[in-house]
Order: C-alpha cells, then structure tokens, then sequence
C-alpha cells in the first residue's frame, strides 16, 4: 500500500470510502460520527488544497483517506482540554481517517506514515467510535481528556510522543 497526496480528481473515491467508513460506524453502534453530511467534499477539498489529503492506494484503487496536519498553526480545537496534553511541544494531527472494507490496516499504516513526518501526534474521536479508541490504546496513544470542537460537541482526546 502506498500513501500519496490526494489531488482534486480523488474527491468522488474519497467521498465513496468515506461512505463506506460511515456505514462501518453505524455497524459498530457509532450512530452519530459523521452525520449531517460531513466531510463533505468542500472540505476534503480544502484538506487537498492545503496540502493534507492523503489517499491510501493499494493497486491503483483507493482504499483510504485522511488529514495529516502539521504546522505552526495548531489545531484551535486543541487549545482547550478538559484533561491535560502530554506535552506542549510541536504536533501532528490526523482527522478524517477513513477505509472501506476492501483491505485492512489503513489506520496502522496513516499513523506510521504520520510518524515518519513528526514524533508527537494528537487525535480526536467520538465517544461512540470504540474500534477507533481500541485502536489508539493498542498503537500507545495515552487519553488526555476531552475537547470540543467548533460546533460544541465533545470528542476524546488522545496523544502519543515518540522521543
């Protein structure tokens, strides 16, 4: 599997694996993640516009999706936490992590290819998202609390530093 930045003519693929993500959450009880339309293709668009889109590619069909942010600009919804970060040092965020069903091992390798770029990540997920907490916990990320997002909603925070 090869991660690659997305271009504007992965948006339809993208959408379609996002899609197939979100009837997995429901599957697995998560019936709130990713409703009212989001992400929506503005803002996958966006993430591919600001050089943060990635697709996961596995013999030229897309099988993956996710945003990898790093930068002087931390995340605003990160600045506030009921709870404490590990650290305040310089980190990464992943949002927007979705696979289909086609091949396994999607987040594993996002989160490596994350790593590869910056040793301290921070990442958010629904409550309801427990295959994705189980995840986290499995792969070393320590919860650090809770946050909220723009539109007021609560999301478990988790981190990982690697020294």
């Amino acid at each position: 599997m090869q991660i690659q930045l997305a271009t504007p003519k992965d948006v339809d693929q993208i959408l379609n694996i996002i899609d197939q993500a979100r009837t997995i959450m429901r599957e697995n009880g998560n019936l709130t993640q990713w409703s009212n339309g989001y992400p929506s293709s503005e803002i996958i668009l966006e993430d591919i516009h600001n050089g943060h889109g990635y697709i996961c590619v596995n013999e030229q069909e897309i099988v993956g999706y996710f945003c990898l942010m790093i930068g002087d600009n931390p995340d605003p919804n990160y600045s506030k936490i009921e709870g404490n970060w590990l650290n305040d040092k310089p980190y990464g965020v992943i949002h927007r992590l979705a696979s289909g069903r086609k091949v396994r091992g999607i987040a594993q390798k996002a989160f490596e290819f994350a790593f590869e770029k910056i040793n301290n990540i921070r990442v958010d997920t629904h409550h309801e998202n427990l295959p994705m907490q189980n995840f986290l916990k499995k792969i070393g990320f320590e919860y650090c609390g809770i946050i909220y997002v723009s539109d007021g909603t609560p999301r478990d925070a988790f981190q990982k530093n690697i020294l």
